[in-house]
């Protein structure tokens, strides 16, 4: 998919806050992502999408990068070891604002294009 539009859509899932991913199972969620294979594969993906949103050169993210499984997966999956889990395929960069929108499917949590700063235009009163 070329335009980061296009991906955005793919892969939002349009959940609702609120809603539990992994309940009280959460921990081994939270385990998976402190051990050094994913590590590895973190910085892999990383590396091969040199840091953009999605993968896209127009979008580079300036803050910390989030890794999203674009399969969701479940306890099974990780209990299992299943393959989506830790395969690069399966994977892709994403800042903090868009992997929330990819979780609740909305777009409007997508920074488009920056605000011009100017002097002063957060102080009313100059």
């Amino acid at each position: 998919m070329a335009s980061f539009e296009e991906r955005f859509e793919y892969l939002k899932l349009s959940g609702k806050v609120g809603l539990e991913t992994f309940g009280f199972d959460r921990y081994l969620n939270q385990i998976l992502y402190q051990t050094d294979v994913w590590r590895k594969v973190r910085r892999d993906v990383i590396a091969r999408d040199e840091g953009f949103d999605l993968g896209h050169r127009d979008h580079p993210i300036g803050g910390r990068i989030i890794i999203h499984h674009m399969n969701p997966i479940t306890l099974e999956d990780i209990r299992s070891g299943d393959r989506k889990v830790f395969d690069p395929e399966f994977l892709i960069c994403c800042s903090h604002l868009t992997h929330n929108a990819i979780h609740y499917g909305d777009e409007h949590l997508l920074v488009k294009d920056p605000i011009e700063r100017t002097p002063n235009d957060t102080c009313p009163w100059k």
